[in-house]
């Protein structure tokens, strides 16, 4: 029994998978997973056209049966971050869809098709024997932000833990049906949004593009978990909010009422890639009675800490370690900080089982990313007495050191998003001769009259402690953001 997936094989007529109109039973998924596995157990590295589509589902299941490592490939990928992957990783084989076309660059490489039907029968019998647990499962890049992007081998160890903690945390069975739009080339749409369900048996539920409509439909033909990015629970929080205002259509209200009603009768409704914004959290809280759950991770560690679902659900945090990660924060010099409150902020280090092998390649970025055993994340964040941790950004982009303050943008992030006429915000800190570093706010505005700069300035400084205040204001129609919804500040102010 394949040890990543002990119920493949149990319920063969329980869905799987569902995309659009097409739902793959485990029957089925086994048989395919299966028969593709016999006919790649000899390859080197497989290359997987990451679709969100259930052929990458299948490429990737076949890929970890027969223990061959899986670099998932986003389709939307430029020639020159491609060239580099493939140089990096050399991949003998890419898995895709009959019908997808594929850039020259994998076109060179041998293809097989990736059927949906089962070719084999679906039983573990004659397949490789069980790959080591500490082998490597996924290849997963990096998005490059201070260089060419690394490559994170991802052990299946790591996948087992994180999943089986997740488990523990949110009471995730067999029963349930998970609901997401998310890509499936990142950790958080294939890792945790289709490899979760699979480990326990349960129903993955995607929804090819987000919309509020789809995720209502899907909710309520059975939907009991959604995961996404703060982009998308933004968009949901503005549904409600129009949905439920006294001067819109009366269709408008309809289609928020009907969403209210669906996420309120959700189990569990996480968000996760980047901080979901308080005022967010607030919006549809009191739209459902849901109170969404916050986690923190990355592709180097997959999942740190998590909001409980059977525990206190405090909307900014991201909850305590996971049951089998060590989580410490450090100071400057490396010292361990004990103790907590919501002023000292340090750098989050981690280690356990969920940790990735290496950056292929890279002993000496792997070597610098460890501290005597431990990773350095890079990210920042205070804990409070009852260990709840608050990310306030990373180091290199989120820290501001300004007037002999460490300062977290993620605070005065939040504090802008609570203005009325602010739609989005990005603060980040610029040089400057005085402060060191003097706090500087993109803002996107709301619709209405928009705020001036003076205005959002002193709601900061009213709200937080006055050195937390920008020094400027900068109004512009969108943020830069990567795939994940995440902004990308160091393309802010560049022409």
């Amino acid at each position: 029994m394949p040890a990543l997936f002990p119920s493949l094989y149990q319920a063969p007529d329980k869905p799987a998978l569902h995309f659009g109109d097409r739902v793959i039973d485990y029957g089925r998924l086994a048989g395919a997973a299966h028969a593709l596995a016999l006919e790649i157990a000899d390859t080197g590295r497989v290359a997987v056209w990451a679709t969100p589509s259930p052929h990458t589902c299948v490429g990737v299941l076949a890929a970890l049966l027969a223990g061959v490592p899986a670099v998932p490939v986003n389709p939307r990928i430029g020639e020159e971050e491609l060239a580099h992957i493939l140089g990096d990783s050399t991949p003998t084989r890419v898995l895709a869809a009959s019908g997808d076309e594929l850039p020259p660059a994998l076109d060179a490489l041998p293809r097989t098709d990736v059927a949906l039907e089962p070719a084999a029968d679906p039983s573990p019998d004659g397949t490789t024997a069980a790959p080591d647990e500490n082998g490597p499962a996924l290849i997963v890049y990096t998005s490059g932000t201070t260089g060419p992007p690394k490559g994170v081998v991802v052990p299946r160890r790591a996948i087992a833990s994180t999943l089986d903690d997740l488990a523990d945390v949110w009471r995730w069975t067999g029963d349930d049906v998970l609901v997401h739009a998310l890509p499936l080339f990142h950790v958080h749409g294939l890792v945790l949004g289709v490899l979760g369900p699979l480990r326990r048996g349960g129903t993955l539920r995607h929804l090819g593009r987000f919309s509020p409509e789809a995720v209502a439909a899907a909710l309520e033909e059975g939907g009991t978990m959604m995961f996404g990015v703060p982009t998308m629970y933004h968009r949901l929080a503005e549904a409600l909010e129009i949905g439920g205002g006294a001067d819109h259509e009366k269709d408008g209200e309809e289609d928020g009422g009907r969403l209210a009603e669906a996420l309120r009768g959700a189990r569990l409704l996480v968000s996760g890639s980047a901080a979901l914004p308080l005022h967010d959290h607030e919006r549809i809280t009191a739209a459902t009675g849901q109170r969404v759950v916050e986690r923190y991770g990355m592709t180097e560690t997959l999942m740190i800490t998590s909001v409980r679902a059977d525990g206190e659900r405090r909307a900014g945090t991201v909850g305590v370690p996971l049951p089998s990660v060590d989580v410490r924060l450090v100071d400057d010099e490396g010292r361990r900080i004990e103790g907590g409150d919501d002023e000292t902020v340090g750098e989050v280090q981690v280690r356990g089982p969920n940790l990735f092998t290496e950056y292929l390649h890279r002993p000496d970025a792997t070597a610098q990313a460890f501290a005597g055993g431990w990773f350095r994340t890079g990210d920042m964040a205070t804990r409070d007495a009852d260990g709840f941790y608050r990310i306030v950004g990373r180091r290199a982009t989120d820290l501001i050191k300004s007037g002999g303050y460490r300062i977290g943008a993620g605070e005065i992030e939040n504090c802008l998003l609570g203005h009325p006429g602010v739609a989005e915000a990005a603060v980040i800190g610029e040089p400057d001769p005085d402060l060191g570093e003097r706090i500087v706010a993109w803002v996107v505005p709301a619709g209405g009259r928009p705020p001036t700069e003076q205005e959002l300035i002193d709601h900061v400084a009213q709200r937080l402690t006055p050195h937390k205040r920008p020094r400027a204001v900068r109004f512009t129609d969108a943020l830069p953001r990567n795939d994940m919804g995440k902004v990308m500040k160091r393309e802010l102010g560049r022409d």
